[in-house]
This record gives structure tokens, sequence and C-alpha cells, in this order.
């Protein structure tokens, strides 16, 4: 469930207007819904009840300070992938003692700054990595905390750019090497193996590929448990929300009501609890989208409606890939609905945003409700990997961000300024051009 609904042909977020905030921040603005993520949480929580799982928030999905905080309130840890996201979650009040860290590409530098914080595992992605880990913890002075990610090879019926445990996936240590690596790394003293981490994608709708991906790991977590006596078992993430029908889906209980429902938390938890019982360890659960992606929207104002020949109309806004990059990146879909509904009919349309790329398009061909210029719509589902994906392509300040909890409205980020766009650049021919220490941290 979640907090948006029309009301009376008008988009409301929780107590407030859609249109109301609109008209005081500006556009293109993201706005959360605190609740929404509150509630995702708690029912994550109750439904897995039976395992007592840890959760760990992967801030990549949305790392805005006041979801961290609001995360951290509720008792979850983080699952981090750079030294960027550790300072956030530290800033936001994260028990590092509750955060892994992963990622393919770990630095020396991100290395130490995971072990000065004193996080509860790095989740160690290769051989060379596991070295380097090594050598960094040698240099402090002190034992790092692992664990690996082991890759179960199963296909999680995902897009490609999101699917991480194929077999010729960057992500991971290969599963015929799992042993070796673990006593490689069993027999280093600055090493100290906490535990084993997969993550199959993201997205992911279906219970089959969570089964398969067990029906392979849990032999080798119990003998992972024999042999090194290890404390957790981490999931991943992955779990998919609903899209196509985001606003409807915010008056349904998990979504059970779709004829073909993604596998929900619930649900999921009723199917693996039995293969996970036995096992001894702590689970860990790594969500993002699920908790942040029907959270928030995006609300973008038409600037012009363009006719084409056939009667086809392009919408042209002002939100742009630079602002959503999902629908470019991977053609994916997302609701479109307008804060207001003048009930002047459908019409096949095309949303577009202003940046000079062709695929710089939110709708192709989708019969929405008839837009004029000054009309306002928000493009729904866009908590996750929305403003954490944003840049300033085109030289467009990225948008401001706001959070709502009943009537109250703050907001969380400022709309950047054009001023923004050049903080920290240095011109060719000025005398700050030249340069000085410190580039290379």
């Amino acid at each position: 469930m979640h907090q948006f609904r029309m009301e009376n042909g008008e988009l409301w977020v929780e107590e407030v207007p859609v249109e109301e905030l609109a008209e005081r921040y500006g556009t293109p603005l993201y706005v959360y819904s605190a609740r929404t993520v509150e509630e995702h949480y708690d029912r994550l929580v109750e439904a897995w009840k039976g395992l007592n799982p840890m959760i760990l928030y992967a801030v990549k999905a949305n790392s805005n300070r006041a979801i961290l905080e609001l995360l951290a309130a509720r008792g979850s840890g983080f699952d981090l992938v750079s030294g960027g996201e550790l300072f956030r979650v530290l800033r936001a009040g994260g028990d590092p003692q509750k955060c892994t860290f992963a990622g393919v590409g770990k630095t020396r530098r991100e290395i130490q700054e995971a072990l000065e914080a004193g996080v509860l595992a790095l989740i160690v992605e290769s051989e060379q990595e596991l070295l380097r880990i090594e050598e960094v913890a040698g240099r402090l002075g002190c034992r790092a905390p692992v664990a690996l990610r082991i890759n179960p090879e199963v296909a999680p019926g995902t897009h490609p750019k999101i699917a991480t445990a194929v077999k010729e996936s960057k992500f991971g240590i290969p599963y015929s090497a799992a042993l070796a690596v673990y006593e490689r790394a069993a027999s280093s003293p600055r090493l100290q193996i906490k535990g084993v981490q997969m993550h199959l994608g993201s997205q992911i709708t279906r219970m089959e590929p969570f089964e398969e991906a067990l029906d392979r790991m849990v032999p080798l977590v119990s003998e992972l448990k024999r042999r090194y006596g290890i404390s957790f078992f981490d999931l991943g993430g992955g779990f998919g929300v609903v899209y196509e029908e985001a606003l409807a889906s915010g008056k349904r209980e998990w979504w059970e009501e779709q004829a073909t429902p993604p596998a929900t938390p619930r649900m999921l938890a009723e199917r693996l609890e039995g293969k996970l019982a036995s096992l001894d360890v702590r689970i860990f659960l790594e969500p993002g989208r699920l908790l942040v992606g029907n959270a928030g929207i995006l609300v973008t104002e038409v600037q012009y409606v363009k006719e084409l020949e056939g009667g086809k109309e392009i919408v042209i806004v002002d939100a742009g890939m630079n602002d959503l990059m999902r629908p470019a990146l991977y053609g994916a879909f997302h609701e479109v609905v307008p804060l207001r509904d003048r009930g002047a009919g459908y019409k096949l349309l095309d949303v577009a945003g202003p940046i000079c790329e062709s695929g710089d398009f939110f709708a192709r061909n989708r019969w929405l409700p008839a837009l004029r210029q000054g009309d306002r719509i928000a493009i729904m589902t866009a908590g996750a990997y929305g403003f954490s994906m944003a840049c300033q392509y085109n030289s467009r300040p990225r948008a401001a961000e706001v959070m709502v909890r009943g009537r109250e409205v703050r907001v969380v980020r400022l709309r950047e300024t054009y001023q923004d766009l050049v903080r920290g650049e240095r011109g060719w021919q000025k005398e700050d051009a030249r340069l000085d220490g410190g580039l290379a941290d």
C-alpha cells in the first residue's frame, strides 16, 4: 500500500494535494510519502517475522538523508556500495554495525573507511579484492570482517541490465570457486569470516528464481557454518514492485488482488522459510525499491503539446531523462497521472522531456487523459532509482525533493541553481586554474 490517491479528481499525497506542492516548490519536483516508507518497512518485518531477519536498506535506491533517517529510526541496517553511501548513512545516524559494504570495485580508501567506521562486514566480490582487504587490514593493524558474495548462477527473469547472478556477471565469486576462496580467507590472520551473501538482481517479480538459488546456496551455507562458524546468510534484495498499476496498488494489501501478483515479501517468506529455518544463521534481506519505489513520484509541468500527422500528440514536459533515467536507460514503464483530472477524455500521447536526446521519453503511445499547456502530471513509482540516478546533463540543475507526513511538508533537498552547476570548476585562463594537491583523493 502507499499514500498516493485520487480524491475528487485530484492527486493527493497523504493529507496534501500534490498540486499545492507544485505551486509552492515548482517543477520538476520529487515528492515522497514518509508514512509509505515506514509502513513498507513495518510490513516487511511482519512478513518475515518467523525468521527475524536483519533488514539492510539498499542505499543506492534512494540515498536522501531524510529517508535514511526514517529507516534508521525504525532500526534498519544499510547495504552500502560506496564510501559516499557510508558517509551519508553515518551522517543520518545509521549504526555501522548494521551495515554491510558491497560493490565490485572497492578502492583502498573505501576499504579503510569501512574498517575504521566498524561496518558489520565487507562483502567480497573477487579473490583479488580479498587480497586488497587483507593488505589494508594489515596496514591498519586490524582483522577485517568479510563475507563472500557467491554467484548462484541463476537467471532471475528481469531486465538484462539489472540481472546480477547470471554466469557472465561481473558480480560475485563463481559458485564452483566458493570453498577454495573461503579457505584462502580462513588462512589469513587479517581476515575474519562472518557470513555469505548472494544477490540475484533487481525488480524480480517471481518466486522461482529465489527458490532455485536457495537450492544451490543452502547446502553451501550449511557447509560454511560447519567449517567456519559463519553467523549470517544474506539473501540480497531485488524484490519487485508494481509499476503499471501503481496508483491503484495503493488501495491493495501488498497487491494480492492482482491476477498475477509479483513475488511479495509475505509470499516469498511463506515459500522460503522452510528452506532457511534449519540453517542456524541470521538471515539478512536487502530491500531497496520495495521500501521506497512507490513512496515517491516525480511531478512535472507540460510546456508544449505538439501535434503530429494522424492526430497523435507529443507532450513536452519540464522534467527530463536527467531527472528520471529509467525509461531512457531500461525502457522502463512508469504510470503517468494528471494532478487534476479535467474530464477532457483520453488521447494517444507520447510524454517527452526537454533533453537533446531522442530517447528522452517517459511514455510512448500511451492512452492518457488529454493534456494542455500548463497542466501538471505525476510520474509514479519514482521513489527508487529516480533522484539517486539523476544528473546535470544539458546543464540542467537537479530537482528539489520534498517529504510529506500527514499535513506536514519539508524540503529535504533544495533545488539546484546555476551556481551549483559550476561549483568546483576552474577556468583554463584564470589564476585559479593551477592544479593543486589532493585531486587524486
